[in-house]
């Protein structure tokens, strides 16, 4: 393979055949850029904890909210989050739950007054008992619990505090009504900065994250490729293994962040090149397919790193079939994740592509049952265990010895398997969220 600043293991589409091309690693540069959105992140919340500081600083105003303006500096510091949609989810759960909280308080403080001076206690104490409990276990349900946990916790407060201060004798309706406007301050600020000072989309870093798997998936599977048929006196690089091990464990942990994100990007508006409805889940399903490819990985780097090698003649006998597999699926994953990255679909990809791994496995599953040069067929190695026969076979080579590469194989054969099916994925969610022809 050259060396060059160009991908050369990646396909192209052309007469119905995969071919191989260069193509610049566009994923990798993209990685290499230097981030500085949490600089900007850092301005924002800067700018937003100043304008809602104005409350205090400015003698109308304060005059206006009095000592409430605590409640909109809570409030920015609290929603402001890094992804716009992750600002607008949490601001908007938090409004929900104070119009609801401050509602129900206000109700509840009004009804234990009319309830007598005495009976004013026993009614509070029981009304915060049953709606406290109500709404902790409603945080149990997985729907609130995946998209409004944060607006029920923020129920809880406000209608205790609310309910609670009326005992004493303060306005309820006023105490209220302060603390909604003052957090609607807060929330305005938070969403204004968010939105219109160079806005960071949870849609787009969800976009990015999912690329980026597909390439640390393939990083990951040339290296173990390149690991496991090297010859004996060749020595890999600390920073190799370190980068094989580094892209599938990535993908591994990227379960609860990818869930949160497409959470996130739910509540965002129209932007970009994601409208309305846009298929999120979709997304997450094709990541739960690349932690599965990432665990095959896994598997294979476990069979480059075991004690337990085949002999290096075994290994060389199944080199060629063995890296033809694995380079289509490079190039397979490549394509697909470059179809994603440019947002372009091709009608025929998944027929393509599954056409191109089914020949290149039936290759490896033809050399895994074919006997070896100057060897014994695997099959007739069992057999004679079977039969209690101690004797050598293979060359020299025992039972475990092909094994070994058998194991590196068949993981080989159940990968391919698997990016078939993140084809159709991969196709299915151009059809729906319109991707434009190639």
């Amino acid at each position: 393979m050259e060396k060059s600043d160009a991908r050369v293991v990646c396909i192209s589409i052309e007469d119905g055949e995969i071919l191989k091309r260069k193509q610049p690693a566009t994923l990798r540069l993209l990685q290499q850029r230097r981030d500085h959105r949490p600089i900007i992140h850092s301005i924002k919340v800067a700018i937003a904890l100043v304008l809602v500081s104005l409350l205090y600083l400015q003698k109308d105003l304060y005059d206006e909210v009095g000592d409430n303006a605590m409640w909109a500096i809570m409030t920015v510091v609290v929603l402001y989050e890094f992804t716009a949609g992750a600002t607008l989810g949490k601001g908007l759960n938090r409004g929900i739950g104070t119009i609801l909280g401050g509602s129900v308080g206000m109700l509840t403080g009004l009804l234990s007054q009319r309830a007598g001076r005495r009976a004013n206690a026993v009614v509070l104490g029981i009304s915060i008992f049953f709606i406290g409990a109500i709404a902790s276990y409603t945080r149990f349900i997985p729907t609130i619990k995946k998209k409004y946990d944060y607006g029920v916790m923020i129920f809880i407060l406000t209608f205790n505090l609310i309910a609670v201060s009326g005992y004493r004798g303060e306005e309820i309706v006023k105490l209220a009504g302060d603390r909604l406007s003052t957090v609607g301050m807060g929330f305005a600020v938070c969403v204004a900065t968010s939105f219109f000072i160079c806005p960071v989309w949870a849609g787009d870093n969800l976009h990015r994250s999912l690329v980026t798997k597909f390439e640390n998936i393939t990083v990951s599977l040339e290296g173990c490729l390149a690991e496991y048929f090297k010859t004996n006196n060749q020595k890999t690089a600390v920073k190799t293994k370190r980068s094989i091990s580094n892209g599938y464990i990535s993908v591994l942990h990227s379960k609860d962040a990818d869930a949160a994100m497409a959470n996130f990007a739910s509540w965002e508006p129209w932007h970009g090149r994601f409208g309305f409805y846009y298929p999120w889940d979709k997304y997450l399903q094709i990541s739960e397919t690349l932690r599965q490819l990432a665990a095959c990985v896994l598997s294979l780097h476990s069979c480059v790193q075991s004690v337990q090698q085949s002999p290096e003649w075994i290994r060389r006998s199944f080199e060629k079939p063995c890296t033809n597999l694995g380079e289509a699926i490079v190039c397979a994953l490549s394509e697909l994740g470059e179809s994603i990255h440019k947002m372009r679909r091709c009608h025929s990809l998944a027929s393509v592509i599954g056409k191109s791994l089914q020949a290149m496995a039936e290759e490896l599953r033809t050399a895994l049952i074919e006997p070896l040069p100057h060897s014994q067929d695997i099959g007739l190695v069992v057999e004679r265990r079977k039969k209690g026969e101690e004797e050598e076979v293979m060359g020299g080579a025992g039972l475990g010895d092909a094994l070994a590469v058998a194991a590196f194989a068949y993981m080989l054969l159940e990968m391919e398997e698997k990016v078939q099916d993140l084809a159709k994925s991969v196709e299915e969610l151009g059809t729906i969220a319109g991707f434009k022809p190639q």
